[in-house]
């Protein structure tokens, strides 16, 4: 029986009573996070762009707009959700997995929920609960054991078509033949690469929100009879052979489904920016503020990062040193280091395009001490690599710190205090405001989310003052 019978069974039978204790807990801070996330990232470059695409298009007032407050078809405004979301790189991510499981199933539940007229916190927690875990293990099954990013494959999009097909399923209460076809009618369109980041092009925030845009799609037309490929994971051309050239182990896919919860192991960011280069914020926070550095006194920075990484985050040096971008500082690994070292912070406010951002001139000024950033196989990992930084200052004195997992993993999580002051910060750095009011109600929904009887009372919440 190929994967996608199994996964579409498995959502269409799982209920809230058969999660993990444990896991509704990490749901609720999942969905906190993303809220404030995406609130921050909807008014920056390609979002307001989507926005006014789909404002201009108009149709039916199917789904809430999150900011806006605007409703839309429920295909623009998940898209929309989605898009938001992801615009500031912020959004919580899995670590071997390589990619982000949240921007995929909290809009596509959330929306749907919306055009469905609401469906319960339990039926949300459920939703976000299955579609991180079945998120998650496609990117583990494909180059099983190996570091997912030398593939050029973009997982979180690449992926997010079909896990958004079989929520919508889900949600639609579509039989299993319907559930089958929507995933296989999702992966006709399943696509997404790392080129973009290569490039520093704003096209890296679409990808989630084309993701659930299909997704969604793809359930709709399964409902009216569409039908979709039956054998889209194992097929002589299926995902396991064309995309990822049979070098696949499908018991990582469906292997002890509800027994491991890979949406359990979702690490949520501590800074804005590409998971794999957090280590090396670590190294340069812990640097200034453990060894009380002075950037005036650095004389010159070497780093370090694993074999995998150095493709996306490592190279050209002289691009990564100084980025001329937002998406190049998000994906570098060197502005991650001279922005800790310079500032004693890594924020949202280090990764905009003004002069306390990108062109900072203190931050800068460090760029032009870094003297190397090499390759180390010693800090070849399966999921994100290792990184190493050294510092010699003007005195002689050298400081070399090293990491091999970066802060808020699932074995040093953060905490929900620590999500709601994530939470409270990104609402705050928002170039346009919701309500103390409404921030307030939406963190009391979410904390008791297992007990809302109807999810649209949380989505018309998220929405700007005026």
């Amino acid at each position: 029986m190929d994967a996608s019978s199994v996964l579409a069974d498995f959502f269409l039978k799982t209920r809230y009573e058969d999660l993990p204790q444990n896991l509704a807990a990490e749901v609720k801070k999942q969905v906190l996070d993303y809220i404030g996330v995406a609130i921050a990232g909807a008014c920056q470059p390609v979002a307001n762009e989507v926005r006014e695409l789909y404002e201009e298009i108009g149709g039916a007032k199917q789904a809430v707009v999150w900011g806006s407050g605007k409703k839309m078809p429920v295909i623009n405004a998940a898209q929309i959700n989605a898009t938001i979301g992801h615009c500031l790189d912020f959004d919580d991510v899995h670590e071997p997995a390589v990619m982000h499981p949240g921007v995929i199933s909290i809009p596509t539940v959330l929306a749907v929920g919306d055009y469905v007229g609401g469906i319960t916190g339990k039926e949300l927690i459920t939703g976000i609960a299955l579609g991180g875990d079945m998120i998650c293990r496609m990117s583990l099954a494909a180059y099983p054991g190996k570091n997912k990013i030398p593939s050029g494959w973009h997982c979180t999009t690449l992926n997010g078509s079909m896990v958004s097909a079989n929520l919508t399923a889900k949600i639609l209460d579509l039989n299993p033949d319907q559930a089958v076809s929507a995933i296989g009618i999702a992966y006709h369109q399943a696509s997404g690469n790392g080129q973009t980041v290569k490039d520093g092009a704003l096209t890296k925030r679409l990808g989630p929100g084309f993701a659930v845009r299909n997704g969604i799609t793809s359930a709709l037309l399964a409902r009216k009879g569409v039908t979709g490929a039956r054998n889209t994971f194992s097929g002589d051309w299926g995902f396991a052979h064309q995309y990822h050239h049979d070098d696949w182990d499908n018991d990582l896919l469906v292997g002890e489904l509800g027994e491991r919860w890979e949406s359990s192991s979702i690490s949520i960011k501590p800074y804005p920016c590409c998971r794999g280069l957090h280590h090396f914020c670590d190294i340069a926070l812990e640097m200034y503020h453990e060894l009380k550095l002075d950037p005036n006194q650095i004389e010159r920075i070497r780093i370090w990062c694993g074999p995998s990484t150095m493709p996306l985050l490592g190279t050209p040096l002289e691009i990564k040193a100084f980025p001329r971008n937002v998406v190049e500082s998000q994906f570098s690994i060197a502005w991650g280091v001279v922005a800790g070292l310079a500032t004693g912070q890594v924020t949202l406010q280090e990764y905009m395009d003004n002069e306390l951002g990108i062109h900072n001139p203190e931050i800068l000024a460090l760029s032009k001490k870094i003297v190397s950033l090499d390759e180390d196989p010693a800090l070849a990992l399966p999921g994100f690599d290792g990184g190493r930084v050294e510092v010699t200052m003007k005195d002689g004195a050298v400081h070399t710190k090293m990491r091999e997992t970066p802060k808020g993993t699932p074995d040093d999580p953060l905490t929900f205090d620590d999500v709601l002051v994530k939470f409270r910060g990104c609402l705050k750095s928002a170039e346009r405001h919701i309500s103390p009011a409404n921030a307030d109600q939406i963190l009391e929904l979410v904390t008791d989310l297992e007990n809302l009887k109807d999810t649209t009372e949380l989505t018309k919440l998220i929405v700007w003052e005026n």
